[in-house]
Parts: C-alpha cells; structure tokens; sequence
C-alpha cells in the first residue's frame, strides 16, 4: 500500500538489502542516480553505482576488470583522454569518505550488457534490485514517436536488465525532464506515455530533488566537480538540471557548448519521474528485437529497421498551456 507521506519509489525499494543504482544512457547518467543511491544508503541498503559508460575503457589494465564487460572504476584508474565521468564521480565520493568503486560497462550489444549485469550481481554478492537512471526522460520513448532522442544505450541497458528477472525489484527513475528536447523528443508524448504505464499500473509517481536537502546539496557538488574535472566537456543535462535544483530559470549559461541554444532550464527539470522497470520495457514496440544483439550498431539497426515499418509516427503535440 502506498501513502502520500513517502514516494512510491522508495516504498518499493524499502527492503531492499543490495542495490545496483545504474546509468542507463552512458555519459554522466550515473550522476542521475547519485541522490537516490545516497538517499537509499541513508534509509540502510548497500548501495552501489555504475554506468554504461562512452569512456576509453579498452585502455584500462586486467587488474581493473572484475568481470568481462565489467570495469572497477576507482579514484586513482588511469584516465585516457580528458573524459572519465566514472573517474570523477568516483574521486568526489572518495574525498566524502564513501565507498568510491564505481562500475562501468563498456557499449555492447544487449546480451553482453545483460551478461556483464549479472556478473556484477555475482561479484556484489547478489541483488534486490537494480535502478536504472536517466538524464532526461528518452528512456520513456515506446517507439513510435515522432522523435525517439538518442535511443540506442538507453535501449540497450532497459532490454539488458529487462532479462534479469532473478532480480526481484527494477525500477527507471529519470531527472531531467525537457533536456531531450534538443534530440527531438516532445515531452507531451512523454507525459502520454506516462499516462499510459500508470493505467498499466507501471507509474510510481515523481518528486523533486530539493537543493536544501542532504541529497540535493550533495548532488550539486558533485556536479560542479564533474564540470570542473570536464571543463572542455561538461555535462548540459546535469548543468541544466543542477541549475533547476538552484532555482534558476529560463535560458542559463553555465557552458560554451550551449552558445547557440536557447535553453529552457525550469522546476520540472529536478522532478525524479519514476516507473516500474518490466512495464516500461513491455510497453515498448521494438524492445524484443534487440534481446539478441552483441554490438551497439546492431541495436541502431534494428530501431531503424522497426521506424521503416511503421504505418505512421504519433505526430508531435504542443504542450498546450
């Protein structure tokens, strides 16, 4: 039974002894995660992060591999080139006296990603859960959309631990909303498609991420590290979002990369949307095509293969107030 006194999502979660708390979209995502992993740790469970990561991790040395496609990022991994979200966020946990491991996956397929999750669950000792997040809500695209944002690592991590059904708790939770709109997604159908789970019973609600929070102060320090560790490459979703959670509005400068975009930075960006992880995969048109893929193009090939079938896309809709 949920209560209006505590979100849905923690309801869920609160017998969760181990949980896995996992950037779904590569990048900085895993940043996403880190408010609930630090509000979860709060509440008792051992918390752990990863992240699909876009980081060089090839280069790394066999004694950073705990599993095949399963890297131990910590403070002190050698970086290669100027880009390690994993890296960073790790060295900001270390020097809050937490544990500072955090798991990277490399960009595979779908069935190598879902094999390197339950090496993971093995290496952790099993799981109760594991919680994917986004920065941004193109995770929620079922298919048919006029514009799906970039769809293929969020795919790949939603189908991966689709299949893990020994795990007895998956959730999606997503920060950011309004930040795909430079992809292409409109965020009416997003809240259609929100609609659409909560008849399925797949909905668990939203909340905000307060800045005077524990967790929300927290999050705004590792993010202003993150821009500081990447400052030729800073995050836009989490500076946009870390610039909601302040307070502020409108079109916010906080890097050179969104010179010639005019931003709509907004309360609604620091809002968690939170739905439950088996419906949201079965409510996608094309999730079953990519169960069998080993490598990243393989799924763009297959989004592509089910966008040229379609009879029609649901056209884009203005949100209308």
């Amino acid at each position: 039974m949920s209560s209006l006194r505590e979100p849905l999502f923690f309801t869920r979660l609160r017998g969760a002894r181990r949980v896995l708390v996992a950037g779904a979209g590569g990048g900085f995502d895993v940043y996403a995660g880190l408010p609930l992993a630090l509000a979860l740790r709060s509440a008792g469970s051992e918390v752990h992060l990863a992240n699909l990561s876009f980081s060089d991790l090839y280069g790394l040395g066999a004694d950073h591999w705990v599993a095949p496609d399963v890297a131990a990022v910590r403070p002190d991994t050698p970086q290669r080139g100027d880009y390690f979200p994993e890296r960073s966020l790790a060295q900001w946990l270390r020097a809050q006296g937490l544990p500072d491991t955090v798991y990277a996956f490399p960009l595979t397929g779908v069935e190598p990603l879902r094999a390197a999750y339950r090496e993971l669950a093995g290496h952790l000792g099993g799981l109760d859960a594991v919680v994917l997040v986004d920065g941004g809500t193109d995770i929620l695209m079922r298919g048919d959309e006029h514009g799906l944002g970039t769809p293929e690592e969020d795919m790949a991590s939603l189908a991966a631990v689709a299949g893990l059904a020994e795990v007895p708790h998956r959730l999606v939770a997503c920060l950011g909303f309004g930040v795909d709109a430079y992809h292409g997604v409109n965020h009416s159908l997003a809240l259609e498609n929100l609609a659409a789970l909560d008849r399925a019973g797949g909905y668990l609600g939203a909340f905000s991420l307060p800045r005077d929070s524990a967790e929300g102060a927290a999050y705004l320090d590792a993010v202003a590290h993150a821009q500081r560790c990447h400052a030729g490459h800073p995050s836009i979703v989490h500076g946009s979002v870390a610039a909601a959670v302040r307070g502020d509005f409108g079109d916010v400068r906080f890097t050179e990369r969104t010179r010639d975009s005019e931003l709509f930075v907004n309360p609604l960006m620091s809002l968690y949307f939170c739905v439950d992880l088996p419906a949201l995969a079965d409510a996608n048109l094309y999730l079953d095509r990519l169960s069998d893929t080993v490598l990243m193009r393989q799924i763009s090939s297959a989004i592509a293969g089910f966008r040229e079938e379609l009879p029609r896309q649901r056209p884009p809709r203005a949100f209308p107030h």
